[in-house]
């Protein structure tokens, strides 16, 4: 389904989708949303990509193999429990830091890194199963 239509929305949709999803990320983890849901709508993004213009553009899109990304984002979950060890609580245990830059506070978390893995694991692996089914179509 490449009709003329489709493939002038298609990036301007991807686009939006991703933001979306990053949106979605952000919005994570107390609130409905996180990095499961934000890495569906992404992967969902670059599937639309790629049955518009194929999987060379969506590989140069991404940048990285999917597979690189799911692994990055597993061990990027794996490690935001390691600074709750730290400071001698249960592993994922949540902690917080209220720093202030430009004026305006910021709250990091370690629940939002491990929500920043799981999303990356998502992209990447609902990526690789999406390009992979779509090479074999073409």
């Amino acid at each position: 389904m490449s009709t003329v239509i489709f493939r002038a929305i298609a990036p301007y949709l991807t686009a939006l989708m991703v933001l979306f999803s990053i949106f979605v990320l952000l919005r994570g983890h107390n609130n409905p949303g996180g990095g499961f849901i934000g890495g569906l709508i992404a992967a969902s993004a670059f599937a639309i990509y790629g049955i518009a213009y194929g999987v060379p553009p969506v590989r140069r899109a991404m940048r990285f193999h999917p597979m690189q990304l799911a692994a990055f984002g597993l061990v990027l979950a794996a490690l935001a429990g390691v600074p709750s060890l730290l400071v001698s609580v249960p592993y994922l245990t949540g902690l917080w830091t209220y720093p202030t830059l430009f004026g305006v506070e910021l709250a990091l978390s370690t629940p939002l890194v491990f929500d920043i893995g799981v999303y990356c694991v998502v992209v990447g692996t609902i990526s690789s199963i999406a390009l992979s089914l779509e090479e074999r179509e073409r």
